[in-house]
C-alpha cells in the first residue's frame, strides 16, 4: 500500500507574505542568514510581523552548508527564547538550519512543540516542504541529509517578491536544483502517479521559465513560475526521494565547496547517460528499462522529441549541457577553479564510499557500485 501526503499548508501568489499577519503565534524566532538582514529583505517579513504586534528575536547567524556547531548555537538560542514558532527565511541553508534547530530543541526540553513557518528566498531547494535536511561536518568534510517526518515544516511561504534580488548565477544555480529534483523523484524506484504529475509540471516550468528567469531577473511572471516549480519538485522527491546525482552532489559540496545546484547540473548529464545505459556510443535496442521510457516523456516535455530512444535521451542530455552554457554553469570539475587535478582524484574514492552510503542512493533507478560511482567522478573532471 502507498500513501501520498502534503502536510505543509502552503501560501502561495501575488502578498502571499501577508500570511504572516494572521498566524496564531505571538512569540516568533526567526531565522535567517546576514545578506537577507543586511539587504532589508528581512523588512518584508518584520514589517508584517510588527503590524500584527507579535513580539520576535532575529537569530542571523546561518552560513551556507549549514556545519553541525552552527546547529548547535541555533539550538541554544532557542532554549533560551523559548518561541511558538519559527520563521526560516532564506535559501535552502537557512530552512535546513532552522529545522534541525527545532528537532534537536524539541529532543533538548523545549517548553512545547514549535511551529515552523518556512519563507524561501531562493528557487531552488523545496525544503519548504520536505521531510530532508543536510548538514555539513567540516571536519570529516562530510554532508549528512536527515529525513524525518518530523522536520516537515507547518506552512510554508511562497513570495516571488523575495526572489527579485537573486543574481543570475544564484538564479541559474537553484534553477537546476529545481530540474534535478524532479528528474530524480521521476525517476527514482519510488515513484509513483502523484510524484511523477508534480515532476513533471515542475520540469515543464523549468523548460519555459528558467532560462527567463536568468535573463531577466526582473521577469516577476518567470520569478513566480520558478518559485512554484521549486515547490512542486520539492513536493515530488518528498514522495519520491532522489538518486545517486545528489548523493555524489553531496560530496562534491562537503570536500570542494562547490554549491549544490552547480553540483547537481554538473553531474547531470553524466548520470542521465549512466542510469539510461546509453551514451553516444549505444545501439538501438528492443527493450529498455523502465527509467529510460521516463527520460524519453521527459525529453518530449521539453520539447525534445527526436526519431528513436537513443537520439531522444542524447538530445536530454544535450538539453541540459545547452542550459549549462547558456547560463554559464561549469561543464566540469576542472572550470570551477575549486581544486586541483590532484586534489580532486585523490579525494575520489573516499567520495565515492559517502556516496554509496547517502540516503539518496537507494531509490536510483539503476544499482551503482564503488567503480560506478568513481568512474563518474573521473569523468566529471573535464569535458574535454
Amino acid at each position: 500500500m502507498n500513501s501520498f501526503d502534503i502536510k505543509t499548508k502552503i501560501y502561495f501568489g501575488d502578498n502571499a507574505l501577508d500570511r504572516l499577519t494572521d498566524i496564531p503565534y505571538q512569540k516568533i524566532m526567526i531565522i535567517t542568514d546576514p545578506f537577507v538582514v543586511q539587504s532589508g529583505m528581512i523588512e518584508l517579513v518584520t514589517r508584517r510581523l510588527d503590524k500584527s504586534g507579535k513580539e520576535y528575536s532575529i537569530y542571523k547567524d546561518v552560513v551556507p552548508d549549514p556545519p553541525i556547531e552552527k546547529v548547535v548555537l541555533g539550538v541554544k538560542a532557542l532554549l533560551e527564547y523559548q518561541p511558538e514558532a519559527i520563521v526560516a527565511v532564506g535559501g535552502g541553508s537557512a530552512i535546513d538550519s532552522a529545522k534541525g534547530m527545532r528537532e534537536f530543541a524539541t529532543k533538548l526540553g523545549a517548553k512545547e512543540e514549535m511551529a515552523l513557518i518556512a519563507i524561501p528566498t531562493t528557487s531552488g531547494t523545496g525544503s519548504e516542504v520536505t521531510s530532508f535536511s543536510v548538514i555539513s561536518d567540516p571536519v570529516e568534510q562530510i554532508k549528512y541529509p536527515l529525513v524525518s517526518e518530523s522536520l516537515l515544516p507547518t506552512e510554508a511561504i511562497l513570495d516571488a517578491e523575495l526572489t527579485r534580488s537573486v543574481p543570475p548565477a544564484i538564479t541559474a544555480d537553484t534553477g537546476m536544483d529545481v530540474f534535478t529534483h524532479a528528474l530524480e523523484a521521476y525517476v527514482s524506484t519510488e515513484n509513483q502517479e502523484f510524484a511523477a504529475a508534480l515532476s513533471e509540471k515542475a520540469i515543464e516550468i523549468c523548460g519555459s521559465f528558467l532560462l527567463r528567469a536568468y535573463l531577466d531577473g526582473s521577469d516577476t511572471h518567470a520569478r513566480k513560475k520558478m518559485h512554484i516549480a521549486s515547490c512542486l519538485a520539492g513536493l515530488a522527491f518528498n514522495s519520491a526521494s532522489l538518486g545517486i546525482n545528489h548523493s555524489m552532489a553531496h560530496q562534491l559540496g562537503a570536500r570542494f565547496h562547490i554549491p549544490h545546484g552547480r553540483a547537481n547540473a554538473m553531474l547531470l548529464p553524466f548520470i542521465i547517460q549512466y542510469n539510461s545505459y546509453i551514451s553516444k556510443h549505444s545501439r538501438s535496442q528492443k527493450e529498455y528499462p523502465k527509467q529510460v521510457k521516463k527520460y524519453v516523456t521527459i525529453a518530449r516535455i521539453l520539447g525534445l522529441q527526436n526519431f528513436n530512444t537513443i537520439t531522444t535521451i542524447r538530445a536530454l542530455v544535450a538539453w541540459v549541457q545547452f542550459m549549462l552554457r547558456e547560463m554559464d554553469i561549469p561543464l566540469c570539475i576542472a572550470q570551477t577553479g575549486k581544486c586541483t587535478k590532484e586534489e580532486y582524484f585523490a579525494a575520489i574514492p573516499a567520495m565515492a564510499d559517502a556516496a554509496l552510503a547517502d540516503a539518496c542512493t537507494p531509490t536510483n533507478p539503476r544499482v551503482p557500485t564503488k567503480d560506478d560511482i568513481m568512474d563518474i567522478y573521473e569523468r566529471l573532471w573535464d569535458v574535454n
